[in-house]
C-alpha cells in the first residue's frame, strides 16, 4: 500500500515569526486595548496616549494627541504618534512594522493601515512588512487603505475610499483605487 504525499497548500508549514515575548506583549495589550482603552470615555484621548506610551509607543506629547477609543492598535511598540495626530474613530493600524503619523496628521473613521502582506511566491507565505509614514497634515478621509511600504507627503488629502498602494507626492488632492494624484492642494486658509 502506497502513501501519497499532501499536495502544497497556501500557509503550509507557516509560523509565527514573533518570539514568545512579543506574543505574550501582544495578547496583555489586546486585553487592555480591550477594556481600559476601549470603555475610556471618548474625551480621555490622553488617557488612551498614556496607555500607548505604556506599551512603547513614540508619542512625546500624550496631551497633543487624538486616539479615539474605537482605534485598534496591533502593536503599541511599533507606533509613532507627533503631536496633534488625530487616530478617528473605528480606524485599524495593523502596524506589523512601524507606523508613524507626523504632525497634525489626521486619520479620519474606518480607515485601515496595513505595515503587512505575505509572500505568497512561498507555500509557507512569510510575513513582509514594510512602515507606514503619513506626512505632516495629511488628511486620509474616511474608509482609506493604505498598504504596506507606503509614504503619504506633507499636506496631502486622500479622498474617500482610496487605496494608496504607492508613496503619494507632497502637496496633492490624490483619489482613486488604485489612488493617484490628481491636482495640486492649495495651502488652508485661516479661518
Amino acid at each position: 500500500m502506497s502513501s501519497s504525499a499532501e499536495p502544497p497548500y497556501l500557509g503550509q508549514n507557516c509560523v509565527t515569526p514573533y518570539p514568545r515575548r512579543t506574543v505574550l506583549l501582544r495578547w496583555l495589550w489586546a486585553l487592555v486595548q480591550a477594556t481600559l482603552f476601549r470603555w475610556s470615555p471618548r474625551p480621555l484621548h490622553g488617557f488612551r496616549a498614556h496607555l500607548l506610551r505604556l506599551f512603547g509607543a513614540g508619542i512625546p506629547a500624550p496631551g497633543e494627541v487624538v486616539v479615539f477609543p474605537t482605534a485598534r492598535i496591533t502593536f503599541p511598540w511599533l507606533l509613532t504618534l507627533a503631536p496633534r495626530a488625530m487616530v478617528g474613530p473605528h480606524v485599524i493600524l495593523y502596524n506589523l512594522a512601524r507606523i508613524t503619523l507626523r504632525r497634525g496628521a489626521n486619520i479620519s473613521q474606518n480607515c485601515h493601515l496595513c505595515a503587512g502582506t505575505h509572500d505568497f511566491n512561498r507555500w509557507d507565505m512569510p510575513l513582509v512588512t514594510a512602515p507606514i509614514v503619513i506626512g505632516e497634515n495629511v488628511w486620509l478621509a474616511a474608509d482609506v487603505f493604505v498598504g504596506p511600504g507606503v509614504t503619504i507627503g506633507e499636506l496631502s488629502v486622500v479622498g474617500a475610499r482610496s487605496v494608496v498602494v504607492r508613496d503619494l507626492p507632497a502637496r496633492k488632492i490624490c483619489v482613486g483605487q488604485p489612488c493617484r494624484a490628481v491636482k495640486d492642494r492649495l495651502p488652508p486658509r485661516v479661518a
